[in-house]
């Protein structure tokens, strides 16, 4: 879908904030995730914009079904879907479920989480503070201590470190389901890539925003119940899966957009440096680089003398943990996160 037509689809009647729910088998959540969309506190008008991805359960009918209470605290509902064989993927439903929409700013929800009462209105407030950023919030993650240490860096990221830590392997700094932001500034980066399951669209659109010289912020206040779960569409997008952009297109992965992106932004930049990392990450990262970035490799550094010792190369994965060793050396260094060092892992 071009950005033309998402803007060409606009309402003659405009409201302040819509809801961009995609639904693809979501009827087990979604009485949770539409009560926390009803008992927002936002004085502005809202509408809420549900794209059911050719669900097979009741997902449609649920949604449905809550018509008459949103219209009834003045919440306007927009409801639409496919009933193919196959679902689209999210990128699709999302990018359907703007098309519909009319609000002037949009405020991202999956099915599955649950916003709490002041989400849009602390977001909204921060949105014309930010215009041409993407505005998250801080979430609380359930079932209970799932995915903690993910959990507590995308809460514990100061403003600084939301632009400078884009390039790790946890995705962007700002987390999809809680995304801000004004409808101009989605309009200008793009609509989400539509290649369906597999596509990390959000992390697609993250960069492409960047690129565009946009911000990311984020509300301090816990605002929205992150749900974790096998079926999540999070699952579908592996470090390693192969993925294709076009037909015809050659393979790529997560981790080559991720390498890509730190050349581009970061390693362009730079006349040399070291990779801190002496082991298998660090020199899967290496062999990774252009041939003109290895070049500009000085070193090799690392706070586990058996991994300098090492003299030889292996290729499995592995789980590179300094339990805050190499922060403190970082600190010791004078090093300033943005400047002279960038978290790749």
């Amino acid at each position: 879908m071009r950005v033309d037509d998402i803007s060409d689809t606009l309402k003659t009647t405009v409201v302040d904030v819509s809801v961009i729910v995609p639904v693809h088998n979501a009827s087990c959540w979604l009485e949770e995730c539409l009560q926390g969309v009803l008992d927002q506190d936002f004085t502005g008008s809202l509408e809420l914009s549900v794209y059911d991805d050719a669900s097979t359960d009741d997902s449609r009918a649920v949604v449905e079904s809550w018509k008459e209470k949103f219209e009834a605290k003045g919440v306007s509902m927009v409801i639409s879907g496919h009933h193919s064989a196959q679902p689209r993927g999210v990128g699709y439903a999302k990018n359907q479920a703007i098309a519909q929409s009319s609000g002037r700013y949009l405020c991202f929800q999956d099915a599955d989480d649950v916003m709490l009462p002041q989400r849009i209105s602390l977001q909204y407030q921060a949105a014309l503070l930010w215009p041409q950023a993407l505005i998250g919030c801080g979430v609380r993650r359930v079932p209970e201590g799932s995915t903690e240490r993910y959990t507590r860096w995308i809460n514990s990221l100061t403003q600084w470190q939301l632009a400078t830590q884009v390039y790790t392997s946890h995705g962007p700094t700002v987390v999809m389901p809680t995304w801000f932001c004004s409808r101009d500034w989605f309009c200008k980066v793009g609509s989400f890539d539509e290649g369906g399951k597999g596509v990390p669209e959000d992390l697609l659109f993250f960069y492409q925003s960047l690129r565009q010289g946009g911000g990311v912020a984020r509300v301090e206040q816990c605002m929205l119940v992150y749900r974790y779960h096998q079926r999540a569409a999070t699952h579908s997008v592996l470090e390693y899966v192969g993925y294709v952009p076009e037909p015809g297109g050659g393979g790529e992965t997560i981790w080559k957009f991720r390498v890509d992106f730190l050349q581009e932004r970061v390693l362009s930049q730079w006349e040399s440096f070291t990779i801190w990392n002496a082991g298998k990450q660090g020199r899967k990262l290496y062999r990774s680089l252009s041939l003109a970035n290895q070049k500009k490799v000085r070193a090799f550094c690392d706070v586990d003398e058996n991994k300098i010792q090492k003299a030889f190369y292996t290729y499995e994965d592995s789980k590179d943990m300094t339990e805050g060793v190499l922060e403190e050396n970082l600190k010791s260094l004078q090093l300033t996160e943005g400047v002279d060092y960038y978290h790749f892992n």
